[in-house]
């Protein structure tokens, strides 16, 4: 029993001296496991782009062992001028962006073809708010709530010209989030909603393009264009209702293997699952992201520093966000926004975003583990 205990704890000590948090590595590899099969079959089979993303899974995996070794306070000095340097890409790629579907939100950089930077912001703008916090009085003042806001809108901004109305809204969020993990007053969330609410028909008339106004009409009515804007949703709520509880089983689903389901490898993935998989295997995927988003909570509840609380609770929330708006976004309770399914959906850019965001809560979680004597 003695040599097991001390198996056990040289073990333990193995992932502690990597800065590695055992529970949500583990979660993380069965999630991104559980992905790949659900992309092979929403592919097709196709090799080409499943290699991709293995190709992806396997760089972003050590970008988060090497970012685990980091102090997250280092990435906290750093933060204004990785700010300034995300922000000018936001801005190159007005200038000289390539264009894809009528948006252009990618830059073509050599060994790095359609890198996306706001991508970069979701991690940047996080930290870089709670970097400006924690330097200051909190519950936050109200000076410095306006000028963190000011952070917040100016690469929202920029992403939501591109145009990608969605991906800006969501990085905001992940700025406003650690300004309510600051401890701002209720009465100030509620005038800004209201601020919100009562601005938004000036947003619909002079902003909103035309297909976006069309996609909240569809989520009101997508029976009204089912051959047009609708087809998406109801061959979406069409797939995970014929799922039913067990599934048609792997490879077997219709309406992705025969194209019914258009983006069923990036965006409209949970239909795919939830046919092949039916109930069971949304269950299973509903627990695998509550265990990676309660251990992400646990390692901001136990941060022994307000710059730690605010950056890992802000990242491990605005997760929990994008999984609520894409399951939300293909089941038609939300509008259809063009965010995918984080871990599961095809695309390397966002893996890589989000391993790097859980090596920065393994290295905030482990590092002040190393500090306790």
């Amino acid at each position: 029993m003695s040599f097991g205990l001390r198996d056990l704890s040289r073990r333990k000590s193995i992932w502690e001296s990597l800065h590695i948090d055992f529970p949500l590595l583990i979660a993380l590899l069965i999630l991104l496991g559980f992905g790949l099969m659900v992309l092979y079959s929403a592919t097709d089979g196709n090799l080409i782009q499943l290699r991709r993303q293995v190709a992806f899974i396997i760089l972003s995996f050590f970008a988060m062992l090497v970012v685990a070794q980091v102090d997250v306070h280092n990435l906290r000095r750093w933060a204004p001028e990785m700010y300034v340097g995300t922000l000018s890409l936001l801005v190159a790629v007005i200038f000289f962006g390539s264009t894809s579907g009528g948006a252009q939100r990618w830059l073509d950089i050599p060994f790095l073809p359609r890198f996306q930077p706001s991508e970069i912001m979701k991690i940047v703008l996080p930290l870089s708010i709670a970097g400006y916090f924690s330097k200051r009085a909190i519950p936050p003042r109200f000076k410095h709530i306006f000028w963190s806001m000011v952070l917040v809108l100016l690469p929202a901004a920029l992403i939501a010209i591109q145009p990608d109305l969605g991906t800006a809204l969501l990085i905001a969020v992940s700025g406003i989030f650690v300004l309510l993990l600051a401890g701002i007053r209720w009465r100030l969330v509620f005038s800004f909603v209201g601020v919100a609410i009562l601005s938004s028909p000036a947003l619909w008339v002079f902003y909103m393009s035309d297909y976006q106004k069309q996609r909240v009409k569809t989520l009101i009515n997508p029976q009204s264009d089912p051959l047009g804007s609708g087809w998406n949703i109801i061959q979406s709520q069409t797939a995970i209702g014929s799922g039913g509880v067990n599934g048609k089983g792997w490879l077997n689903g219709v309406q992705s293997r025969l194209d019914f389901l258009p983006e069923g490898q990036t965006d409209f993935i949970v239909a795919v699952l939830a046919e092949e998989f039916g109930l069971i295997g949304m269950l299973f995927l509903l627990i695998l992201y509550l265990v990676i988003i309660g251990r992400g909570l646990y390692i901001a509840a136990m941060a022994q520093d307000t710059f730690s609380r605010l950056f890992s609770g802000s990242i491990i929330l605005t997760f929990f966000v994008y999984v609520f708006v894409n399951i939300g976004m293909v089941s038609g309770i939300l509008p259809v926004v063009g965010v995918p399914l984080p871990m599961v959906s095809l695309g390397g850019t966002a893996i890589l975003t989000l391993m790097v965001s859980f090596g920065i809560l393994m290295s905030i979680h482990t590092h002040h583990k190393s500090l306790i004597p």
